[in-house]
């Protein structure tokens, strides 16, 4: 692709040897300085496809900030940031992350260095460019990633004004898994004929996940995730519910089972979440309750199954869900489970239709309930003593 020396010295030091198809495609787009969208399904290394053309454009000599990549979340704006490091192993370039959550003094005393990338999240921006510490007179490159998910919570006003305090001979490049009208309006505002790189495909959802939708009754839910996990068990799996207080909820029920489960959601503190994501990184949870607040934050490759436990509020947020799982940086395929009540059937069809495929029910298998842990009452010739379907959870960790 015509890449420096330097950055192919990078990449054969983080071990990134072929493309994925949005990386072949967008990053010869974007080193010729056009502006450019491109869309891909999540997890199939959009970070990469715009984080190398930042550091093969800018002028690392410069001390001023140069490249701008806005994230939805605090999250996905530190993993932006840590491969942004990763890659500029040969340039000596220490990008600036500003968010929400963090002390902002240590970020002002960052900025002070004059970075030439800085990656932050639209409130923590517009903050520190009201202070007067974040100055953007010379910025070269413009990056929104994740676009549907920052205008879905609410970032347009906050984007749009800073992009109009970034010079207008700027590059823009905007990265996404969805393209809704809104994000199209946003592109055709403030982007000069961007090219277009759709990988979306009919697939969108991925061919490396395998996906199932489950009936139940809105009452027995919890029964069923306790039955799926018995029978599925999962290396690392994230549970998505549409509110704080149905992960608190579960997060409750299930902790005094299972040591290796957490609950992620907007309400907790910033530090919280941090040491959520240690430990999910680290392989020290095994199971994770998430909203869709943060659900785009969580970019692990060891992540093997998605359980949607309540029906997402847009097909949108169905596909982006059951992108934390199938990810090409993982070894194994995903697997992504729906519960659907017989109310929301029309929502499952929606959802169907927009990646252009009919899910397969599953159903807990016969001997689901069957552990090592219980073998002992069968080979006694003893009945098993009866259990809730709470009980059954100690046996997720067996």
């Amino acid at each position: 692709m015509g890449l420096s020396a330097r950055m192919l010295k990078a990449l054969e030091g983080v071990n990134y040897v072929t493309p994925s198809p949005i990386q072949a495609a967008f990053i010869p787009i974007a080193l010729t300085g056009q502006d450019c969208i491109g869309q891909a399904r999540t997890g199939t290394g959009k970070t990469c496809a715009f984080v190398i053309p930042l550091l093969e454009q800018i002028d690392h000599s410069r001390p001023a900030v140069q490249a701008l990549v806005l994230c939805p979340t605090r999250e996905l704006a530190e993993q932006v940031a840590v491969e942004a490091r990763r890659l500029a192993s040969e340039h000596l370039c220490e990008p600036a992350l500003l968010v929400g959550g963090k002390p902002v003094g240590k970020q002002i005393r960052d900025l002070d260095r004059s970075p030439a990338i800085v990656v932050g999240t639209p409130g923590r921006v517009i903050d520190l460019l009201q202070r007067g510490n974040l100055n953007l007179k010379e910025l070269r490159i413009a990056v929104l990633d994740e676009a549907d998910r920052m205008l879905d919570i609410g970032f347009r006003p906050a984007i749009e004004k800073i992009l109009r305090q970034c010079p207008t001979d700027r590059q823009t490049l905007l990265l996404s898994a969805t393209l809704p009208p809104p994000v199209e309006r946003l592109a055709q505002k403030f982007m000069k004929s961007p090219e277009m790189v759709d990988l979306s495909g009919d697939s969108i959802s991925g061919d490396l996940v395998q996906q199932y939708y489950c009936t139940v009754d809105r009452e027995k839910k919890f029964g069923l995730l306790v039955k799926l996990l018995l029978a599925e068990r999962p290396h690392q799996c994230i549970v998505f519910t549409r509110t704080k207080r149905k992960a608190d909820e579960l997060y409750r029920r299930l902790k005094r089972r299972l040591p290796e489960v957490a609950a992620i959601h907007g309400d907790l503190q910033q530090s919280e979440r941090d040491r959520v994501m240690k430990r999910l990184r680290s392989g020290e949870l095994r199971l994770l309750i998430a909203t869709d607040v943060v659900g785009r934050g969580i970019d692990i490759s060891s992540i093997s199954h998605i359980i949607n436990y309540d029906v997402p509020e847009s097909c949108d947020d169905y596909v982006h869900r059951v992108g934390r799982t199938g990810r090409i940086s993982s070894e194994r395929n995903g697997r992504a489970f729906t519960f659907v009540t017989k109310e929301e059937g029309e929502e499952l069809t929606r959802i169907e239709i927009r990646i252009n495929k009919m899910l397969d029910e599953w159903r807990p298998p016969n001997d689901a309930f069957f552990t090592p842990r219980e073998t002992r009452y069968v080979e006694a010739e003893t009945p098993a003593p009866a259990r809730n379907d709470e009980d059954f959870a100690d046996f997720f960790v067996a």
